[in-house]
């Protein structure tokens, strides 16, 4: 079945989980497969330099055992990108990175960085990964990343989702504009454009009915969900929205 918006399913807090007792599980690529089962079209892992969920080994786990997607999250460090070609992703997303915080803040600061991050990408466009900037709907950051070379930009919905649940709702709308116009803007330079960070089943259909998205990256929600309905439950009903926003 071809869709017109996949679903890529994040699984690095079942990493966090697992790591939280220092013990052999929950299994994330246990979870990984059930996405696959359940309908998930990519996996999506964040590398992180602390290795606060995510494993060096859980990657090359990954690799190894799904017949769907692998996205790399990772920052643009000799580190990971190292890591990145030995592993030979589907995809790579670099997004910013900082220690001391809970979860990725922000989009990447693509203009500031133009010239490291266009010959950073090089070897990874080699090794054939589809190389996706994690940036904010900002018309100059996906003006840069088309310049850069990336194939993908992945839109930041982190700050329209909290908007929402503050109750700041001229704000969440006029935030949610601002991604339609990013993603008009990124498919017309020839951007493939994916969203994610934040949604859930109150916030993803706005999403999801912007027209030029082809794929969503949602995590945290999905496993917060399947520790009261089960993940392949989880996964159903956000696919199902979806699909209904795009019907």
């Amino acid at each position: 079945m071809t869709r017109s918006i996949r679903l890529g399913v994040n699984i690095d807090h079942v990493a966090t989980l697992r790591n939280a007792r220092g013990s052999a599980y929950p299994s994330p690529l246990r979870a990984a497969l059930l996405a696959q089962e359940a309908g998930a079209d990519g996996i999506t892992a964040h590398l992180r330099e602390d290795r606060r969920h995510i494993r060096d080994a859980d990657m090359a786990e990954l690799k190894a055992n799904l017949s769907i997607p692998l996205n790399f999250e990772m920052a643009a460090t000799d580190e990971m990108g190292k890591i990145a070609v030995a592993t030979k992703p589907h995809a790579v997303c670099l997004v910013p990175e900082k220690r001391q915080e809970r979860t990725t803040e922000g989009g990447l600061d693509v203009i500031k960085d133009q010239a490291r991050l266009t010959a950073f990408i090089a070897p990874l466009r080699q090794a054939g990964a589809r190389v996706s900037m994690f940036i904010a709907p900002d018309p100059r950051q996906i003006e840069a990343s088309a310049a850069i070379g990336a194939a993908v930009v992945e839109l930041h919905t982190g700050h329209y989702c909290d908007l929402h649940y503050a109750g700041k709702f001229a704000e969440r709308d006029a935030e949610l504009e601002a991604l339609r116009k990013g993603a008009a803007l990124a498919a017309r330079l020839g951007l493939e454009v994916h969203a994610g960070h934040g949604l859930t089943y109150e916030t993803v259909t706005p999403i999801a009915e912007i027209p030029e998205i082809a794929e969503l990256n949602i995590g945290h929600f999905l496993i917060a969900e399947s520790v009261f309905i089960g993940l392949g439950p989880a996964i159903a009903e956000m696919r199902r929205l979806m699909d209904a926003a795009r019907a």
